[in-house]
Order: C-alpha cells, then structure tokens, then sequence
C-alpha cells in the first residue's frame, strides 16, 4: 500500500466517522423529540377526555332510565355521579394493617391506598416509631372514565379479600411464618337494578412478602368491558404524601427531594440542589419515581413504563403536622385497554431505607438515589469504600473505630503517592541553592530563556521536576471527592455514638448558641474544630516546606488561599456529617505521622549525593529540550541582527 492510497483510506474513514458524529442527535434535538412525542400524547388525551364528554351526554338518557327504575332517590343521586360504582361509594372507612419483620403498613378502606407505613427497625433522632409520611395528608387516587362519568377511587370504600375470599378478621394482618401474603381490596360495580355484580370490580392487590422493604401492587379490572370505555388507552395516578422529619439536620449533599428512572436507566432528581418548591413534566418511559428523604425513600415503580408524568415538590407555609417537611406529588398516567375484559396495571412499592446493599439487591437502579458523586467518583464508592466500610461494619465494632480502620486502609494504599510527592518536595530543596545560584547569574530579562533552559538542564541531570508533586496530589483528588460524598449519605452511621458525638450521620453539637451566625450556624460541632486546626497546621507545615523548596518563587496570593480554605471549611463541614469531619481529622494526624516517619528514613544528605552522582552521568535531551534550545539559539541570532 503507498503513501497516497493511506491517506485515501484515512480520509474516507474520517469523513465515514465525522458523518456519524454530524448525524448523531444532540442533547437538545432528543429533547425536542421527546417533547414532539409528549405533545403527541397531549394531543391523545385531550381528545379521549372529549370523546368521554360526548359519551356522558348520550348516556344521559341511560341514566334518567335507571333513575326511574330505581325508587331510592340516594342511590339515583349517587349513579348520576358515580354510575356504576354508586354502590361503593358509601361505606365505612377502616384501616387494615399488613405486617412483616420489616415494615408496617396501614391500607384505608376508602381508597384503597397505603395510607402511612412504619419502618420497624428504625427510630426518628428523638427516638419515636420513623413513620414516613402523614396519613392525615398522604393520597392516592385513580382518576378514569366509567359509565362516561369521572371515577376517583379515592371516593370508593374497598372490600377485603384474602386469596380471594373474603375477609372480616382482626385488622392487623401478618405472614405467620409463610413467604409472602396477597390482600386484595375490590370496589364492586352494581347492574341496572342497584345490585352488587360479584364478577365485575376494580381490585387493589397488595402482596407483602417475607424480610422485603418491595410491596407488590396491582391494579386489576375484572369483567369492566362496556363499562369502562373501550378507547381508554391510560388511566391517572395522583400520588401525594407529606414526609415527615426523622433526622435532626439535613445538609447541601443528601436532601430531600424527588427521584425517577426513564426506561433507558437514566436515572435524575428533580433538583440538584436544595429548593423550597420545583414541579417537571417528565418525558413518556419512567420506569419509576422516588419520593426520597435523607436516608429513607418511598418509590412506585411500574413493571413496564408508565407513560408520562408530572412531579412536583413544595413546602407548605403552614403545615398540618409539627413533624412536616416537604410535600412531594405525582401525577402517573399508566397503560391501559379498554378492548381487554380483564386488565391488570402491574406495579410495585419500595417502602425502605437508602442502604446501598438493599436498594442495589432489586436491580432497579435505586440505589443511584444516594448521592455518592458523580461518575468520575462515584465507582470509587460503589466497588471500594462501601464494600470495605460494610465489611469492617460486620464485626460490630463501634463504628468510630470502623472509619479509623478505614482511614489507615486508604492512607496505607495511598502511601507510595505521598511518598512520591515527599521525595519530590525534598529534591527541591536539595536544588535550592544550585536553582539560587542560576537565578544570580541570569538577573537581565532578556536572559529569562538561558535561565529556564539551565534550570531545567538542572533539574533533567539530578532527575527531579516541579510538577512531579502535582500528580500525587491529583491521584489522590477522586478518593478526596469520594469520601466526602459517602459519609453524609451512609445511613449506616444513623444514630452510631462516637466520643461525644451521639449520632456520626448529623453534626456532633458541643455547644448551641442563641443566635445564627451566618454561613457557620447555630452550634459549635467539635470534631469540625479540631479538623479545621489540624488543617491549618499541615497548612504551616506544608508553605514552610515550600519555601524551602521555592524561596521567593512561591506566590503569596496562593498561600493565602491556602490558609482562607480551612476557615471556609469550617462554616461549610460545622452542619455536615460528624464521621466526615472526623475522617479528615484521622486524615491530618495520619499525615503528620507519615511526615514524621519520612523525614527520618529520607536523609537529605544521601540524597544530595545522590543527586550529585546522578548530575556526573551524561543525559540524554529530549526532543522538546532539542527545540527550546534550537528556539534560544534563533533568538541569539535574531538580538545579534
């Protein structure tokens, strides 16, 4: 092949490859295309809700005739607005309770809806049962068309069944010993004489199983065909709950908000910050919304796709409960057929904790609710940190001593890093005065280009380099970003006791001050005091070292930032997790023992010499040493001219 044919092949292949990029749609256009589609979908909608208008008036007719047939008058009063569920609109609104080793949660005969739930092996900070939300506000409600009239079941009192028979037991239901336990909740429809069609209803099933935070849901429609019209393709899930406070403090990191999934895996939040009220139209194809707290989430997840859905988080400004916190909603529209005579809507609830173990043991993604940084950091978490971490945690040791064991773990991988960086600091300051000596002997500006061509000749022939301290430092960047993400959002330090500290998941208050200090707060946490002193004293020690190694070189202004970031680390860790300041305080003191261990195994002299018999050996230049100098030769020639 000669030269010409390889770069034809090279050119096809370039204009192949950049014809695929051109070609591949951005980020915007696949936004433009799923609002196209959304726009679609509203344009469906709204011409189903006309068509349901238009089969209500012609049903007018229908209804004044069963009006007529039917003396009692509450009943025609209750068909004209339900049809023909006016028979399960009236009722006795109970509680049925469902109960394993993991959860608690209360079903409201009217609605048919998990009205609250219980965690049973939690407790909120000031050691109440943690129930998630309120069941004087929650709500869920299926909004669809029947008899050409508007259905909330909501408005419909639900009959028990057990296995599919029916159920008059004690309200509180357990799997006494069995795997799981369906109960079914059904909402008779009743004929044109007002009686109660035993073959025709719309059912709630819930399956609880054993040692599961998942509740099965099923929505089912049995023998509704001509009742519910046969161009329905979706009916609508409103889901609203009120979550209750359980932590003592939230911070910037892990909140409160709402999470979902599209059916691609993409998984979002509504917010990526800390918002009092934000609402989002999400695109057709979620596979799931999260409802999510701190360390607790509350998630519908839809065995297929839902196929759109509104969402939208706010604050109250005068809540109902002194324990409110946010008011999280969803507005669902699921799949459904009309033509089928029996459909079944096939959901699932996670009623849980944010542990990463539990939620990735589901294989729904869940478990990226918790914020462990982003994907450059992020498997940093997810392969090392948490598996080490729940690997120390099984032995029952405190949990203060876990994060130390795991500080020595990581500063032992990362030790041939720092000693790297120390060898690199000390050579500098073995070179100081030969680096002294060229900055004397070239002072003119002119010379600024011999000065930097003999300093590097320096640095090439004792093997040393400036810039050989910044990689370390970087190498040990993501494992820094890492760590700060995962203490705040490890629910396994949830009320752990450490020292003073009685909970390592929230601040450790030593002292509560009567008044708010902006961007510090209005408490004193200890274990962020001593982590800021210790900073500021590496701080010292590490600007001494580079003035050593620098002498005038280095920059003022840096060293003040330098010194200004430990202060400013101390408003912004004061309301943060007590285990993240006291890993970085292990960190400091950690570092200062490796300094200490390095300067007496590193005997500057030994080194000196070594550099010196380093300096004796010819050195090969390097391609870019070649054209600095060739660079320098042509500016000589060019100042002679």
């Amino acid at each position: 092949m000669d030269k010409n044919s390889l770069i034809g092949i090279v050119l096809i292949l370039g204009i192949l490859i950049g014809w695929s990029v051109w070609m591949t749609p951005s980020k915007e256009e696949l936004a433009q295309q799923r609002h196209i589609q959304d726009s679609i979908n509203r344009v469906n909608k709204e011409r189903f809700v006309r068509d349901s208008i238009a089969m209500a008036e012609a049903n007018a007719i229908m209804t004044e005739k069963n009006n007529s047939i039917v003396e009692d008058e509450s009943y025609a009063a209750r068909y004209n607005q339900f049809g023909s569920f006016a028979n399960a609109s009236v009722g006795e609104n109970k509680t049925l309770t469902l109960e394993n080793e993991l959860l608690k949660v209360d079903l409201s005969s009217r609605g048919a809806y998990v009205k609250t739930v219980e965690l049973k092996d939690y407790k909120t900070y000031d050691s109440l049962p943690l129930i998630g939300f309120d069941e004087e506000t929650s709500k869920f409600n299926l909004e669809f068309i029947a008899d050409g009239k508007g259905i909330n079941s909501y408005d419909l009192y639900f009959e028990p069944y057990i296995n599919g028979f029916p159920y008059e037991g004690n309200e509180t239901l357990t799997l006494d010993g069995r795997d799981s336990l369906v109960v079914s909740l059904r909402a008779y429809v009743n004929d044109a004489e007002g009686n109660k069609s035993l073959d025709k209803y719309l059912e709630y099933r819930y399956t609880m199983y054993k040692d599961q935070y998942m509740l099965g849901f099923d929505i089912v429609t049995n023998n509704l065909k001509g009742i519910i019209p046969a161009n329905t393709r979706f009916m609508t899930i409103d889901w609203a709950v009120d979550v209750l406070k359980q932590e003592k403090a939230s911070d910037r990191i892990n909140f409160e908000t709402i999470y979902y999934m599209y059916t691609n895996n993409d998984v979002e939040a509504l917010s990526k910050t800390e918002v009092a009220n934000e609402e989002k139209e999400l695109s057709s194809g979620v596979k799931w919304i999260s409802f999510k707290q701190k360390f607790f989430s509350y998630a519908l997840i839809s065995k297929d796709s839902f196929d759109d859905a509104f969402v939208e988080l706010h604050t109250k400004s005068r809540p109902s409960n002194k324990r409110y916190q946010k008011s999280m909603s969803a507005v669902i529209d699921v799949p459904f057929e009309g033509l089928n005579e029996d459909n079944k809507i096939e959901m699932s609830y996670y009623f849980g904790p944010n542990n990463f173990k539990v939620l990735k043991q589901y294989d729904l993604n869940l478990e990226d609710q918790i914020p462990l940084g982003g994907k450059l950091v992020s498997w940093i978490n997810k392969l090392i940190v948490i598996n080490v971490f729940n690997w120390l945690g099984q032995y029952g040791w405190n949990y203060g001593v876990v994060i130390l064991i795991l500080t020595l773990i990581i500063k032992i991988c990362l030790m041939p890093i720092a000693f790297k960086s120390y060898m690199s600091s000390a050579k500098m300051r073995v070179l100081k005065p030969e680096i002294d000596e060229i900055n004397a002997k070239y002072p003119k500006q002119e010379d600024a280009m011999k000065k930097q061509q003999a300093i590097m000749d320096l640095y090439k022939k004792a093997g040393a380099s400036p810039t050989s301290g910044c990689l370390p430092m970087l190498l040990q960047f993501p494992i820094l970003i890492a760590i700060f993400r995962f203490f705040p959002s490890s629910i396994e330090l949830r009320q752990q006791p450490f020292l003073w500290a009685d909970d390592l998941s929230t601040y450790d208050s030593i002292l509560d001050l009567p008044f708010n200090i902006p961007f510090y707060g209005d408490h004193v946490s200890l274990f962020t005091l001593l982590m800021t002193v210790s900073t500021l004293l590496y701080t010292y020690i590490n600007n001494k070292q580079m003035q050593q190694a620098q002498g005038d070189q280095a920059m003022p202004g840096m060293k003040f930032m330098m010194y200004l970031m430990p202060i400013m680390f101390l408003g912004i860790f004061n309301s943060y997790s007590a285990g993240l300041s006291y890993y970085y305080l292990l960190v400091n003191l950690i570092t200062f023992l490796q300094m200490y261990l390095f300067k007496i195994f590193l005997n500057e002299d030994k080194l000196r010499k070594q550099i010196e018999k380093a300096k004796r050996k010819p050195v090969k230049k390097s391609n870019f040493q070649k054209r600095l100098e060739e660079m320098q030769r042509q500016q000589q020639q060019q100042m002679r001219r």
